[in-house]
């Protein structure tokens, strides 16, 4: 995707998500550090109240949670499939869902098999 297009996906998105950040891994984003720090952007990214993250370089400890989620989360949900068409709403949907399994049912080997939820109700720390 190029930048322009990021940027026309951004304008589009512009108050339709609340608590949002927006991140950059080095060679993954569309658009470059520099582009990604040019004042009008900073701009387009505060008009669509969006967070913009960005850990100093050569800290991956910062962002390794991150990168491992966001990972995973390109190949169990978003790859395989054409998102070509696809509304921004029905988007956020199938994401949110994704997000759902992978905290509340998703089985993790280093939880002893369980998933988050059950690990957190092992613990008594949830409800």
């Amino acid at each position: 995707m190029s930048p322009e297009k990021v940027k026309r996906c951004l304008s589009r998105m512009s108050g339709k998500l609340s608590r949002t950040v927006l991140r950059r891994g080095k060679g993954s984003n569309p658009f470059s550090l520099v582009d990604y720090r040019w004042p009008g952007w900073i701009e387009k990214v505060e008009k669509a109240n969006l967070t913009r993250s960005m850990s100093k370089k050569g800290c991956s400890p910062d962002n390794s949670a991150c990168e491992g989620f966001f990972g995973r989360l390109k190949n169990e949900m978003f790859y395989g499939r054409s998102w070509y068409r696809v509304p921004i709403e029905k988007f956020i949907q199938v994401l949110n869902i994704y997000i759902n399994w992978y905290n509340e049912k998703r089985i993790k080997m280093s939880l002893s098999g369980m998933s988050p939820l059950q690990y957190r109700h092992s613990l008594g720390l949830a409800s």
